[in-house]
């Protein structure tokens, strides 16, 4: 087992300040990881307050769980989930959600995990791994035009199919089993790639995004979130690369518009529309140059904020 580097998570201080606590409020976590941002919250909540900690990897459910804190509730869910992970734990309306998308450090550091091409293991991907279909089985049933499609729209990856025909040609003579056996194939197909970064860097990010239905989990994570808030309650939504992070600035542009909920081009006037479900708080916010330099990883995150109206 690879030893896993020390965990930082991003944007801490930014995301817990932008849900506003209250001591005796009422907050999800819909993405637990390794607890940073839950325990952050946890030291503002007084005596009364409540947390619920998502997450659908076990060994996170191990690690919140490990808490120990009378005020947090833990669900082992996807957080496309979290209406019925919040009606279980008792929760009604709730004064803050807070999502950490994509995968989590610890994921990324536990090479046995399959999610990174800098250690050669069984390629798994899954951030449940009770339940489902591992990369390397995928991509032993998908066909060419199908490892095309996910290699092109989720690493928006422009040699999606030179990536898929070497891997169809390279499971005929033994099955693509390894993190190792896929990143050498990407290598051989991906002509050109831009300084600094592994040819196989978006097929595995692609690859992960369809084993865990990631974009679909975000899509129903959101309106599941806004329905659950409390008027004047915050969704705080932090994005990792420019896929998820469009899914979470529309659907908050949108649901910050009169009428957000009606058909579009119903015959009504700006004064027939309901009301917009959210307010967009503030501006996007990025790291900062010192927190990149503490942790890569940051570079490209994404904090979008909005709170009900």
């Amino acid at each position: 087992m690879n030893v896993p580097a020390q965990h930082l998570t991003v944007l801490l201080r930014e995301a817990v300040e932008a849900l506003a606590i209250k001591p005796a409020g009422v907050y999800v976590d819909a993405t637990f990881g390794r607890g940073g941002h839950s325990r952050a919250i946890l030291e503002r909540l007084g005596p009364d307050g409540r947390l619920l900690a998502i997450d659908r990897d076990p060994r996170a459910i191990e690690a919140a769980a490990a808490i120990g804190d009378a005020r947090l509730k833990v669900a082992h869910r996807p957080f496309g989930e979290l209406a019925e992970a919040a009606r279980e734990a008792g929760f009604g309306g709730v004064d803050g959600v807070l999502m950490d998308i994509g995968v989590s450090s610890p994921q990324l550091d536990e090479g046995e995990r399959g999610f990174s091409f800098r250690f050669d293991a069984p390629l798994d991907m899954r951030m449940d791994t009770t339940q489902g279909e591992t990369a390397a089985e995928w991509l032993a049933r998908a066909e060419e035009r199908e490892i095309t499609q996910v290699v092109r729209d989720y690493g928006e990856e422009r040699f999606a199919f030179q990536i898929a025909k070497k891997i169809v040609a390279a499971r005929r003579e033994r099955p693509v089993a390894t993190t190792g056996q896929l990143a050498a194939l990407v290598r051989e197909a991906v002509r050109t790639r831009e300084p600094g970064q592994d040819p196989a860097t978006r097929t595995f990010q692609a690859l992960r995004i369809h084993i865990n239905q990631e974009l679909a989990q975000l899509a129903l994570a959101l309106p599941q979130a806004v329905d659950l808030l409390n008027p004047g309650g915050r969704l705080v939504v932090i994005g990792f690369h420019s896929l998820e992070d469009r899914i979470v600035k529309r659907f908050m542009r949108d649901a910050a518009a009169p009428g957000a909920s009606l058909p579009k081009h119903l015959p009504l006037t700006a004064a027939q529309l309901p009301p917009a479900r959210l307010a967009l708080v503030g501006k996007p916010v990025r790291a900062s140059a010192d927190e990149v330099a503490a942790n890569p990883r940051a570079r490209s995150a994404v904090m979008r904020v909005a709170e009900k109206r």
